[in-house]
């Protein structure tokens, strides 16, 4: 089995040097890793920027009060209509606040 794996990689190694030539392969694969370190960081730095965001609503949710209140209902347990606030900006660049 092994040796049908390591024909497989030879066969696609000749591929690859035929496709992009002897001359042009250091500088592919150079750019290819440099593609792969700018991937782990950014992936590093997300999850870590997630990490950060979930400590900090864990804590900002243990510091909130606990009594919430229900949100009111209507008709027969239908949820009521949000209520929509638009902002318009006057001539002078101020907003208006309607409802």
């Amino acid at each position: 089995m092994l040796e049908n794996r390591l024909l497989e990689i030879i066969i696609i190694a000749l591929v690859v040097m035929v496709l992009f030539g002897a001359k042009r392969l250091p500088d592919t694969a150079r750019s290819l890793g440099k593609s792969l370190r700018i991937l782990k960081a950014e992936t590093r730095a997300g999850r870590e920027e997630a990490e950060r965001e979930a400590s900090s609503t864990s804590s900002a949710s243990s510091t909130s009060s606990t009594s919430t209140e229900p949100p009111a209902l209507t008709k027969a347990g239908a949820s009521p209509q949000p209520h929509i606030v638009v902002a318009e900006t006057t001539g002078k660049g101020r907003e208006v606040l309607h409802d």
